[in-house]
């Protein structure tokens, strides 16, 4: 089976560099799944279970947002913030939760839909637990 070179990174740390069959990826305007031979996508991603299979595997990851980009053999994504699902408990959801409710009474009228949509995308990952 063909194979994508997957890597994913966030601020803190180099998460995983791996050969994977396919990549389930949160993306801001909907969720996608990226394999071998992918068209060329740059798109932005929302809070939510970002999944890798590799072989009979599969890792998951929580993402907060970031970006990905997507070439028929690679697939890099740099995430604002990313932990291994097994890492996530409820108070970490909750930290999260807290960090996009203090970010959107900071925002700007113009950017209010934007920042309501990451706070409910933020919520929805409690049902991850």
């Amino acid at each position: 089976m063909a194979t994508i070179q997957f890597d994913l990174v966030s601020p803190e740390r180099k998460l995983a560099s791996l050969e994977a069959s396919e990549i389930q990826i949160p993306g801001s305007d909907g969720d996608f799944t990226a394999m071998a031979e992918h068209a060329p996508v740059l798109t932005t991603l929302k809070p939510g279970l970002l999944s890798v299979k590799v072989g009979n595997d599969l890792m998951e990851y929580i993402v907060t947002g970031g970006f990905v980009e997507i070439s028929g053999s690679n697939a890099s994504v740099l995430a604002e913030e990313a932990l291994p699902r097994n890492e996530v408990d409820t108070s970490v959801i909750e930290g999260l939760i807290e960090k996009a409710t203090i970010a959107l009474e900071d925002v700007t009228a113009e950017n209010k839909d934007d920042a309501e949509k990451r706070l409910a995308d933020t919520k929805a990952l409690l049902s991850l637990i």
